[in-house]
Parts: structure tokens; sequence; C-alpha cells
């Protein structure tokens, strides 16, 4: 595939600074090389990114993750053009919009209005076509009477809501997003969300988020990028799912060691049997598979889930029906002592929303149990399944120990159990809602 077939194309690209001790560091640096002093350096080499390699295709969506400082906004800078590299070469086929650090391509003496007319020009727009956006612009900010105020006087939630209006209106082929939006509100946050899956459906995104539901919720690939050099690259789910082992790892030091549990048959689970079919014709029914043999995660070796089930609480049909009542049990056993025992449980659709979970927190945070070595124990959650629509949910749970800041995870399980859902009538959103009654009235 020739170069023009990819949107972004990076390759072996490096990225170094120079640190200086002292400020005549610096002076040094600049002059005394170019009188004979080749050799001789005055600062060290910090290599923010190093020979990283990646190439998107035009409509692709792909989180770049790590953690601070491994280098993930050097790399979108370098991509938006702002720095350039030390090695390798970046080929952007398109006109990119980017939204980085906060206040980035804005003049803080400026007002709202005169940095809309600064910073789209940035990108390439004339004057009359910014004049043609400009109201729209305004009112997708939403920042009232601040519009006319200078925007060193802004909240980092107003500069946010200032910049993302620009990049909606400049028509880019490739969008940019740095972390950006975990500063908005929630209403803005939405209003950016319908903007960002809108673009999805003609452009390019790459997207830069420590929130990994929203990694897996958006984006189809994933980067995961340490101390400047490539981790991992593939499914957006399978890396945020080793990435989240690999935080927890870093979290715990020594406390506890977590060995991974892999599945050789977790593809076959995941293509429960199409052909299963409702018993009756009912909003939403599930069936459900037990997966827990075949799931994936991670343990320390101190506590275990042996036993995951989801029934219904009326009688013992496999399939369950949206709207009625129903029991999760996990089963438990320890393996060393546990003072504060935790089990809890997550339900996620195909993309890696969370949609519902609870834990026992709630039960026995003020006055928790203890469990020996070899003491079996159970949790059991009775509630109102939602009705959901058609597809493929999974149930992560979990075995933990400690309180609701800290705690230890001893036993973590991404898909113990497979719900498909079928027959279903929900039409709008991630989650029905049963409708008691729909009227249409002449007033």
């Amino acid at each position: 595939m020739s170069s023009n077939n990819y949107a972004i194309e990076i390759n072996e690209v490096s990225k170094c600074f120079f640190v200086y001790k002292k400020p005549v560091d610096r002076l040094k640096q600049f002059i005394l090389p170019k009188i004979g002093l080749r050799n001789k350096k005055f600062h060290d080499e910090f290599w923010a990114v190093n020979n990283v390699s990646l190439k998107i295709k035009p409509g692709e969506t792909v989180a770049i993750i790590g953690r601070n400082g491994s280098g993930k906004s050097t790399l979108l800078q370098m991509i938006c053009g702002t720095l350039q590299p030390t090695a390798g070469n970046i080929k952007v086929n398109g006109k990119v919009a980017a939204l980085l650090e906060l206040g980035s391509g804005f003049n803080p003496e400026f007002t709202g209005r005169e940095n809309i007319y600064l910073n789209a020009s940035v990108y390439g727009l004339t004057r009359d076509e910014i004049e043609k956006k400009l109201d729209s612009i305004v009112t997708f900010a939403d920042i009232g009477d601040f519009i006319e105020q200078p925007v060193k006087t802004y909240s980092s939630g107003m500069y946010v809501r200032l910049a993302f209006a620009v990049i909606t209106h400049v028509d880019a082929d490739i969008l940019v997003i740095d972390e950006a939006l975990a500063v908005g509100d929630a209403v803005f946050t939405q209003k950016c969300m319908r903007f960002i899956r809108d673009f999805q459906k003609k452009g390019t995104l790459l997207f830069v988020s420590h929130d990994l539901s929203s990694v897996q919720s958006l984006c189809e690939k994933a980067l995961w990028i340490n101390k400047g050099n490539i981790v991992n690259y593939g499914l957006s789910k399978d890396i945020t799912e080793d990435y989240l082992k690999y935080t927890l790892e870093q979290i715990y030091g020594e406390t506890a060691v977590l060995e991974e549990i892999t599945s050789a048959g977790k593809e076959e689970a995941e293509g429960a049997d199409e052909s299963e079919s409702s018993v009756v014709d009912y909003t939403a029914d599930a069936f459900i598979k037990n997966n827990l043999s075949e799931a994936n995660g991670w343990k320390t070796g101190k506590a275990e889930i042996i036993g995951v089930s989801l029934k219904n609480l009326s009688g013992n049909d496999e399939i369950l029906r949206g709207g009625e009542t129903v029991r999760i049990t996990l089963n438990a056993v320890a393996h060393s002592t546990l003072d504060a025992p935790i089990l809890g449980f997550l339900v996620k659709d195909k993309l890696g929303q969370f949609l519902f979970g609870e834990n026992t927190l709630p039960l026995t945070g003020d006055h928790p149990p203890t469990y020996s070595a070899g003491q079996k124990f159970s949790a059991t959650f009775d509630f109102v399944l939602p009705m959901l629509p058609n597809g493929d949910y999974a149930l992560m749970c979990s075995v933990a120990n400690g309180d609701l800041v800290n705690n230890i995870q001893h036993h973590h399980l991404h898909d113990a159990l497979f719900i498909k859902v079928f027959n279903s009538k929900v039409r709008w959103g991630l989650v029905g809602v049963k409708f008691r009654k729909i009227e249409l009235d002449t007033i």
C-alpha cells in the first residue's frame, strides 16, 4: 500500500530533548561547538519518543494510551507539525485539526471572538469563511458574554469549549484529541461526543485518554507506549485490558504480583450460538454462557473466584427476560487471610462500555468479615435485569481486599459470563426502559 493510501504514516520516529542543568549551559552549547569544541556536551539527552512506527488508514479510529510522561503528547505534536522529529519522518494526508494542551493556539490577551479568527486562520480558513461560521462557533462554545472577554480570564473548561468549537468547523480530515475533554462538564462532553461520533463516519480520529472505557467505546485500535517506546498495538479491547493489568501492577508494587490468565477458547466463547431462539416473544431475552474456565484476566494467588452464575428467581429457565428479577452469585475462596474482602461485578457491552454493576462494599464497608486461608465465601446480587438491545455482553468480576480507595484485586476476570441478547425490541440507547404507557392527545 502506497503512502497516499494512509491518513498518517509514522516511520521510525524519535524525538530527543536537551536538558540543561544551568541556564549558562544552554549558551555554551550554542556557542562552543561553533568554535571547534564539537565533542563537548553541556546537556543531557531525554528521548521522549524512541523509534515509533505506525500506519493509520483513512477512517480508522486509534487511541494512544500510556502513563503520564510516556510520550503520547510529544508524538501527537509531531503528527500535528508543532514539533519536528529528531529522527524518522511523518507523512500526513489531509487537514489536521487538533485539541492538544489547554490554550494552544490562543493569545491570552485576545478576546474569545478574536481568538476564533486567530485559531481558525491557522487551520487555513479565510476571513470570509470564518465570518460565515462565526455564529455557529459561538453557539457551540456556549460561553455567553465571556466570548468578549480576554481568554486569560477563562477557566480550563471554557478554554476547551472555545477550542473544540473551532475545530468542529474547520472541515478537517484528521481529528486529534489529547485528553482535553476530561475538563469539560457533562453537557458539553455529550455535545463533543456527538460530534466525534459523527466525525468518525467520514474522518480519521487520534484519541488520547486515560479513560479506558472511552477508548474501548470510541476506538477500533489502540497504541500503548511507555517511556517513548511501543509496548503493543492492536484491538483496543485487548490493549486496554493488558494496560489495565500493567497499571495495577505498578500501583501494587511488591504488595501483589499479578499472574496473567489467558484463554485459548475465548474467541469461540465470544461467538455464542447464533441459532438460539426465544421461547417467548418478549422485549429482551438473554441466553447465558458460563465462561469461567476460559476467561482471561489476572490473579495474585491470594484469593480466587471459583463460581459465577446469573439466574432468574422465578424458575429454572435458561433464558432470562428483561424486566424480571435475577440473581448474580459470585463464589470465591481465600488462599491467604482476607481482612476486608470485596466481591463485585460489572456488565459491559461489546465495545467495553460499562452498563451496570455492584460490589459488596455497601454491605461490608464498616464491618468487613475476615476469611482465613481455605475458607470459601459467596456474594449474591438480586436486581431487575435491564432490557438490552440485541448483541453480545460480558460480565467482568473480581475478588479484592481493602476499601473503596485502597484495595488489591486478587483475582480479576474480564469475561466470566457471556450474555447474548436476541429477539429484542429495544430501539434506542444502551439500555431499554419498560414504558408503562404511551399516549398522544390533543390539548
